[in-house]
């Protein structure tokens, strides 16, 4: 076996988002990388046929570019361990895995397939999850369904598709609305698929680095609601009061997602093992409602920057670059989950700071 792991990339969004479209551009381009496409479908679109070169009515299929494509029912563990095995004899030959999920798939448990299963793990490395939004269906897809909405909080990036045929307005109060649920996602206009391959592979999403990037108007977005922060827990509420805005931010209360994000900052550094016991504790309590968390942390006694993320329960972190001498030691760390008890988890932060 090779000591090379293979990356592979998840790919999700709702019905009718595009996911189809992107692969097959994915597929269809000369990037000399051969593409293992496994899709986790329950028969609602599968990658059309005339791509695919299928010689017998097998479960993998050989594809006229070199990639393969093979469609589950069942247990995506067995079937990434089957690829791999078939890799390693040579029977198979490909560098990467694509992942497309089904349109109302929950993108957890496939991400959790790559790090709770050893053999998996041994194989594998999850580089990102990329999720596609439907610009005309998502206002009424993520009011009416949580799996639309957890896709988004889980993306590592957004792709937002069919962006010309709504307005400018309703295309900002959509981007405005997936910051809020997302701010570490760097979002896309795309058009029938048309994305830079170097946008889609290669993110390293779940990569442990120093870099946490969130996006910087949902910063100015967040001081600005906190500024009104009346203690009701009613944090996406905070702008309705403030008349100012004008009759534009009442908007909010129409779609309160349950997924929501929000990021804490800390110049003071943390105690350790102080913070370590805090971190067990909310992930043992609220592992299920929490789906992506990252936060690049200033700690009493180390010189070097720590970074850690998770996904639900799974927690890693690592020592990273040093501080610059000019760099500012602010501890940042953003949270996306469903519902988080956001004062208890801030309040649990700061009574980790060393004193």
């Amino acid at each position: 076996m090779s000591s090379a792991l293979i990356p592979a990339t998840i790919l999700t969004g709702f019905l009718g988002s595009g996911k189809t479209t992107l692969l097959k551009r994915v597929l269809g381009e000369a990037h000399g990388s051969r593409i293992a496409v496994i899709e986790n479908e329950f028969g609602e679109e599968n990658i059309d046929n005339e791509i695919l070169v299928q010689e017998r009515q097998e479960q993998i299929v050989q594809m006229s570019n070199g990639c393969i494509c093979c469609t589950i029912r069942d247990d995506l563990r067995a079937t990434l361990s089957d690829l791999a095995q078939r890799r390693r004899s040579g029977e198979l030959m490909f560098d990467r895995v694509i992942i497309e999920t089904t349109g109302v798939a929950d993108p957890g448990p496939v991400a959790q397939t790559f790090f709770m299963d050893d053999d998996v793990a041994s194989q594998y490395l999850l580089d990102s999850i990329v999720t596609l939004v439907d610009a005309v269906h998502a206002p009424q897809q993520l009011d009416q369904r949580l799996e639309a909405q957890r896709q988004v909080g889980f993306a590592d990036r957004i792709f937002i598709s069919k962006s010309d045929l709504v307005d400018a307005a309703a295309l900002a109060e959509l981007q405005q609305r997936l910051r809020r649920m997302n701010p570490r996602a760097p979002q896309t206009l795309v058009h029938f698929g048309e994305v830079p391959l170097k946008e889609v592979l290669d993110l390293r999403g779940f990569n442990l680095n120093a870099r946490l990037e969130i996006d910087p108007e949902f910063l100015r977005e967040e001081e600005h609601a906190h500024d009104h922060h009346d203690h009701d827990h009613d944090h996406d509420h905070a702008c309705t009061e403030d008349h100012e805005h004008g009759p534009g931010c009442a908007h909010h209360h129409h779609h309160d997602d349950d997924v929501k994000s929000f990021v804490f900052r800390a110049s003071q550094p943390f105690e350790p093992a102080k913070l370590e016991e805090f971190l067990g504790t909310i992930v043992q309590i609220y592992g299920p409602r929490m789906l992506r968390y990252k936060g690049v942390l200033n700690m009493r006694g180390i010189d070097r920057k720590v970074v850690f993320q998770g996904v639900h329960q799974l927690m890693g972190s690592d020592l990273a670059s040093a501080w610059g001498p000019q760099e500012t030691r602010e501890s940042r760390i953003v949270f996306i989950g469903i519902d988080l008890p956001r004062d208890i988890i801030e309040q649990g932060l700061r009574q980790s700071l060393a004193a």
